[in-house]
């Protein structure tokens, strides 16, 4: 005992009540209480031409197109992984060298001086693409060239290719399953790699590349039914070749309408597909997607994730007249610094009841050490303490 009346206490039993009070009741917390539902944070587009050679150049030109809409929607670079598997911009074949068009008037250039590619030619394989959405690298791949996607995410996955009955060919070589991109989707959601998944398919028999899917915030659309075609638009004589699908056609054609501020639901677009001008019928898979999709904007997947305020009435500005002139308004900086100085004042408040709590917390430890008198008893009164804990947490782990 000290001459204080306090009894001595060794560094020893101070951390084991430290271990008891902190690091004991936290684990408990962890293992009972679920997680909260994740905030939708991020978006990001992986967006995949799976063909070769020239007579495929509208493939490319299909995701060159959603490429520049997704950028202009508001989604940046370095959330967009972009896979052609052919140069057509360098073909010999191509009579304007270093431009692809999806128009037969020329208009827009899709290959302008800001397209970053990821993975170009031999590098758009199944295996780096199935890399791509499960995050299994190898240590050199850059970051550029990986989906650094997390539980707040939503993904757009854009694919389109020849395809048939649940495969979709890469290089016109090897095959991506049904049942491998199922898989892959499966990984991602146990990793937490994403909130939600809208798979969007250009190819024909697009449909079944969906049958095998069965991780929940997934939603799929496809250009085609089991057993129909996916058509091409138009030929373009200068090229010598179509430029465009159909499906993706009537796609870009709904974008053009919108700007990233739109509200635009994701049921507008899907019904905006009419069969007699894609000359198939456009699949949607909605049984693993939570949401409504009248409630969902286009741009939760094809455009940026943006803090709104919501009110009852459009904002408009009110000045109030006081003694015949009107009242004087606190500038938006003021306004910020008033609600910077009521943040740190919170802060200070919420540190000095958490360090009166401690405080407190310690004299209570203290006076209960008197009571048993010495070390010994402490720890022993610590060990009584922390069996009940772990019972509970064990309990709840079961």
């Amino acid at each position: 005992m000290r001459n204080g009346g306090s009894p001595t206490i060794s560094p020893t039993t101070k951390w084991l009540f430290v271990f008891i009070l902190f690091v004991v009741p936290g684990s408990c917390v962890v293992v009972a209480s679920p997680s909260a539902t994740t905030m939708h944070t991020n978006n990001w587009a992986v967006l995949v031409c799976t063909s070769r050679f020239w007579f495929n150049y509208r493939h490319m030109a299909n995701t060159l197109s959603l490429y520049r809409t997704v950028k202009r929607l508001g989604i940046p670079d370095e959330r967009i992984i972009l896979m052609l598997a052919d140069d057509m911009a360098c073909n010999p074949r191509n009579k304007v060298p270093a431009q692809v068009f999806n128009n037969e008037n020329h208009r827009l250039n899709l290959y302008g001086d800001n397209v970053e590619v990821d993975y170009r030619g031999y590098e758009v394989t199944v295996e780096n693409f199935l890399r791509v959405l499960t995050g299994r690298h190898e240590a050199a791949v850059p970051r550029s060239k990986r989906l650094l996607s997390d539980e707040g995410s939503h993904i757009l996955l854009y694919m389109t290719g020849h395809g048939g009955d649940e495969f979709l060919k890469f290089q016109d070589s090897e095959e991506l399953q049904s049942h491998d991109l199922a898989d892959a989707v499966k990984q991602m959601k146990e990793k937490r790699r994403f909130k939600e998944l809208l798979i969007m398919v250009d190819t024909c028999q697009a449909a079944t590349l969906f049958s095998q899917l069965q991780s929940p915030g997934v939603l799929a659309i496809g250009s085609s039914l089991k057993g129909e075609n996916s058509y091409s638009h138009h030929l373009d004589p200068d090229v010598g070749v179509s430029v465009v699908d159909r499906f993706t056609f009537y796609t870009l054609a709904f974008f053009e309408r919108i700007n990233m501020y739109d509200n635009t639901s994701l049921i507008s677009l899907f019904s905006s597909y009419n069969p007699s001008l894609l000359m198939s019928t456009a699949y949607y898979r909605m049984d693993l997607y939570q949401r409504h999709l009248e409630k969902v904007p286009v741009t939760d997947f094809f455009g940026s994730v943006m803090e709104t305020m919501h009110t009852n009435s459009p904002y408009k500005v009110l000045q109030r007249k006081s003694n015949g002139k009107p009242e004087k308004s606190a500038s938006i900086d003021e306004s910020n610094q008033v609600d910077y100085e009521r943040m740190l004042q919170k802060g200070n408040d919420s540190k000095t009841v958490q360090h009166d709590y401690l405080e407190d917390l310690w004299t209570n430890i203290l006076d209960t050490a008197e009571i048993l008198g010495d070390g010994d008893s402490l720890i022993y009164y610590g060990l009584a303490m922390m069996f009940p804990v772990l019972a509970v947490s064990t309990y709840a782990s079961l």
